[in-house]
């Protein structure tokens, strides 16, 4: 399964490359923006996409109203990652046609699992 994860925080995207790659069907790529995460979405086609919410001149909210607009991308599984995680923002983001939000910190340890429990 290729899972992208898409992240302005160097530290984050390598903690979650790692922790995804826990899980050996997984080939995980990662974006530091959503322009990088088009143009490697232009070439390498994702099973799911793991989104940060926050993120500077195109947040996950927007990267998915781009990706949306791909035909092959569709109905692309996306996954919001956010350190906002109160009870309000989460049912917010759950609504921007995302088939999960995940809080940050994450653990690791069951990222993996949780990216699999929304598919």
């Amino acid at each position: 399964m290729r899972v992208l994860y898409v992240d302005d925080e160097p530290d984050i995207r390598e903690i979650a490359d790692i922790a995804l790659s826990l899980d050996s069907t997984f080939q995980v790529r990662t974006a530091s923006s959503g322009a990088q995460a088009l143009s490697i979405m232009a070439e390498w086609s994702p099973d799911v996409a793991l989104f940060d919410v926050m993120m500077p001149e195109m947040d996950g909210p927007s990267l998915l109203s781009h990706v949306r607009q791909i035909e092959r991308f569709a109905s692309l599984p996306v996954i919001f990652v956010t350190a906002r995680a109160q009870r309000n923002d989460m049912q917010n983001f759950a609504t921007l046609d995302a088939v999960g939000v995940i809080a940050k910190p994450f653990d690791p340890m069951t990222l993996a699992q949780r990216v699999r429990a929304f598919l």
